[in-house]
C-alpha cells in the first residue's frame, strides 16, 4: 500500500486515511461508491448519491513546523514510554438525505500533513464527490504502483494534480 495525500492506495482499494483495521472506523473508496466500514452495521453510498466529501479535523503544518511537533511528540514516548495510535481526523460524506461523519486514522507520519498535499487531497475529494474525477484513476494507479510504498512528495503532489485536474 502507498500513502499519496490523504489517501492510502492499495492494489484494489483507497481508503480516506488509514485501512480500518479491528474495530476502527474508515471510509473506503471504489468503483461503485463510497463504503464507511464499522459504522453502526456499515454504510454505502453510490457514488450518485454522494453530494460532497469533507475532511475535518486534519492536522496541517508546514515543513518545519511538522519536523519539529514530531520531534516533540517523539521525545515524549521517550520520556513517559507512552506510544498513542496515529491521530484520526474526521471525515464528512454527505449525501441529499444525511451527513454522516466518520473519524478515521492519518496514514502520514507524525499524523501531520503538509499544506501543498492536504489543499490537492481536499480538490480530489471535492472533484470525487462532484462527478469531475474518477476514483478508477487512483484504483489503476495502486494495481500498478502500491507495493512499492509511498513515492516522493514531488510525486505524490504530481499525481494528486493529475487526478484532481488541477
Amino acid at each position: 500500500m502507498a500513502m499519496v495525500g490523504l489517501f492510502w492506495i492499495g492494489e484494489d482499494s483507497v481508503y480516506v486515511g488509514a485501512e480500518p483495521a479491528g474495530a476502527t472506523s474508515g471510509v473506503r473508496l471504489s468503483e461503485d461508491g463510497v463504503e464507511a466500514p464499522g459504522v453502526g452495521q456499515g454504510r454505502f453510498w453510490t457514488w450518485d448519491e454522494v453530494v460532497r466529501i469533507e475532511t475535518h479535523h486534519v492536522a496541517v503544518r508546514s515543513g518545519v513546523r511538522r519536523l519539529a511537533s514530531m520531534a516533540f511528540d517523539a521525545a515524549c514516548v521517550v520520556v513517559t514510554g507512552d506510544g498513542e495510535l496515529p491521530p484520526a481526523f474526521s471525515v464528512e460524506v454527505a449525501t441529499a438525505e444525511e451527513a454522516v461523519r466518520v473519524d478515521v486514522l492519518t496514514t502520514v507520519t507524525g499524523g501531520i500533513y503538509l499544506p501543498s498535499e492536504y489543499g490537492l487531497s481536499t480538490t480530489l475529494l471535492r472533484r470525487l464527490a462532484d462527478g469531475g474525477a474518477e476514483i478508477g484513476d487512483l484504483l489503476a494507479w495502486g494495481r500498478e504502483h502500491a507495493a512499492e510504498g509511498t513515492p516522493p512528495r514531488e510525486e505524490r503532489e504530481a499525481l494528486l494534480r493529475k487526478w484532481a485536474g488541477a
